[in-house]
């Protein structure tokens, strides 16, 4: 039988874990709510981005709006083209890649055609030639294949590489995880304390 003394340890007992399951269940909730928070701000944002052809490739035909778009957007990458040369045509391949892949920067393309001003302003000379403007200043030139291994089958990667060192692309940054570590944990695999 149960004396008193062990009944008010069981209640108590029993109001203590019905306590600490509805804190797990507020935490849990509260991480849930937060996460579908971040998840729609997400959705959000690439939805607008996706509404002002971020995302796209755009064929530019007047001068005036690739002007316009490299000074009002915050990140553009401007690919110059000829429509006859091959090797433009495989800068698209590549810029395409990208402009699915970074929401964030506005990748756009012209024919020289279009654009003698431009062409005459920015001493464009060899094609193909792709700039990238951050908030409307120039940041990069890549003239034809010189700096991507001069050859025509260069990777995607390579002008990945230099459109992020320009500073026109960003790589999503990691989250750093939270974890509860004990005091006794340590992140030095070299420790002094242990023993050898």
């Amino acid at each position: 039988m149960y004396s008193s003394r062990n009944l008010e340890d069981i209640v108590d007992d029993e109001a203590l874990f019905a306590e600490l399951e509805n804190e797990e269940d507020n935490d849990i909730s509260a991480l849930r709510e937060q996460r579908i928070k971040e998840i729609q701000d997400e959705i959000n944002r690439r939805e607008a981005r996706f509404e002002n052809d971020h995302g796209l490739y755009t064929d530019i035909a007047k001068e005036k709006e690739f002007m316009d778009i490299t000074t009002s957007e915050k990140y553009v990458v401007g690919h110059f083209y000829h429509k006859d040369f091959r090797r433009c045509k495989i800068m698209d391949t590549h810029l395409e890649k990208l402009a699915k892949k970074y929401y964030d920067t506005r990748f756009i393309k012209i024919d020289v055609a279009n654009a003698p001003f431009l062409v005459e302003k920015l001493q464009i000379r060899v094609l193909p030639c792709v700039m990238a403007w951050v908030n409307g200043y120039a940041q990069t030139k890549i003239v034809g294949f010189d700096d991507l291994g001069n050859t025509d089958s260069f990777q995607t990667a390579s002008l990945e590489l230099k459109l992020i060192h320009a500073g026109v692309i960003r790589k999503k940054e990691e989250k750093v995880q939270n974890t509860k570590k004990s005091i006794f944990q340590s992140n030095d695999t070299d420790s002094e304390l242990e023993d050898d």
